[in-house]
């Protein structure tokens, strides 16, 4: 199982939303590229960064700190947050991104996610933001009538790459991740599910782990590791069976 560090950009910043609110916001650190290098350094094999600003305004706001973070680490970097065109894809996966992941588009434009993952096999995953079991879009601050599931659901043939699933509710909190909701995700479609929201300790991975022959290939983890409530290297030789 792969753990995903997190860099949440807003405002050129690295920092974590509660919930995701943007009004409760923890600033981390002040230089998105540093902070990609220390986890490349720490052992991680890719990293998991989100345009937040981007996320609610549908175009690339923190351009200049994803571009900072794709020049200071080797390792693999997946993306979300204001992807929702042809081009935005293109141009991100040609500077070198290795996953583009699209969430509201996935909703409002699932067209897009078939014609992506066709042109770009491997490298599309699809972001399905859960809000009471529904999905939410714009950067979490509308919640749609659509279930988790049924979003899903709706792309077993398009070829997409993972899906990355967040429990809003959990995120950001330290509240232990949904391992209950995420199996029954990962469990009801063959795509491999990543999970995210609310890990807050090596307890969270083990539970995940256990429940990895559900579909579960990953997991995202920020403020667990921010806080130091999770020790990196520890965290990856409990996931690579080590310990």
């Amino acid at each position: 199982m792969i753990l995903y560090p997190a860099i949440d950009l807003k405002d050129g910043r690295c920092v974590r939303l509660l919930k995701g609110d943007f009004g409760q916001e923890t600033v981390f650190n002040d230089d998105p590229a540093d902070q990609a290098a220390q986890f490349q350094a720490q052992g991680f094999r890719w990293l998991h960064v989100v345009d937040l600003n981007g996320a609610v305004e549908g175009r690339a706001v923190n351009r200049a700190g994803v571009e900072a973070i794709l020049a200071a680490v080797t390792i693999p970097v997946q993306l979300g947050g204001g992807i929702r065109d042809m081009a935005g894809i293109e141009m991100w996966l040609s500077r070198g991104l290795s996953r583009v992941i699209l969430g509201t588009a996935a909703l409002t434009d699932p067209g897009l996610v078939r014609r992506a993952a066709s042109a770009f096999p491997g490298r599309i995953a699809v972001g399905i933001d859960a809000r009471g079991g529904r999905v939410a879009t714009q950067g979490w601050l509308e919640t749609s009538d659509v279930t988790t599931i049924d979003l899903a659901r709706s792309f077993e043939d398009a070829g997409v790459a993972a899906i990355v699933y967040t429990d809003i509710e959990r995120d950001g909190a330290l509240q232990g991740v949904n391992v209950a909701a995420t199996a029954a995700l990962a469990r009801a479609v063959a795509i491999p599910v990543i999970a995210s929201g609310g890990v807050a300790g090596l307890g969270d991975l083990r539970a995940l782990q256990q429940e990895a022959a559900s579909g579960i290939e990953g997991v995202i983890c920020g403020r667990a590791l921010y806080d130091g409530k999770i020790d990196p290297a520890q965290a990856l030789a409990l996931l690579d069976g080590e310990i």
